[in-house]
């Protein structure tokens, strides 16, 4: 079992998304994802994304909400990860991350990207709701969704 965290920064009704294009075997190759990462002894998970996003965006978080948990199952693997999303930030986007290129990408335009099929589930609920939920998503060994559960 893993446990990490994502988060969605939000500015002028964009998402800053990562294109995931430069690590070597990356699960998440081509594909687009928020910024986030695992939660590393003694961290919490508030901790973890804080550091995440500083590390991945060069961007301080100054605050920001934890709107749901998702239970990624792919085989015998289990992720479960904080989501979150945050529009107060401060300093300066980075140039380069060594995990992709980031980009602003307008919240209407972001399921036309080349995301995870489970990820448009959470996605379409955070744009829905304003309320905590939690999201299981089970993934064949062909990374295609087999199932989703949503419990608000």
């Amino acid at each position: 079992m893993t446990l990490t965290t994502l988060c969605y920064l939000i500015k002028d009704n964009k998402y800053l998304m990562l294109h995931r294009t430069k690590k070597e075997h990356d699960i998440n190759a081509g594909k687009y994802i928020g910024v986030g990462g695992h939660v590393e002894e003694g961290e919490s998970p508030v901790d973890c994304i804080k550091r995440e996003v500083q590390e991945e965006t060069g961007l301080s978080l100054n605050s920001l909400k934890c709107r749901g948990y998702i239970t990624f199952v792919m085989g015998d693997e289990t992720e479960h990860a904080f989501l979150y999303t945050s529009d107060d930030f401060v300093g300066e986007l980075a140039d380069e991350c060594n995990e992709g290129e980031l980009v602003w990408v307008d919240i209407d335009k972001v399921e036309a990207l080349n995301l995870w099929e489970g990820d448009r589930v959470f996605l379409r609920l955070l744009n829905e709701r304003q309320e905590f939920f939690s999201v299981k998503l089970v993934y064949d060994s062909d990374d295609n969704l087999l199932e989703s559960i949503v419990e608000i």
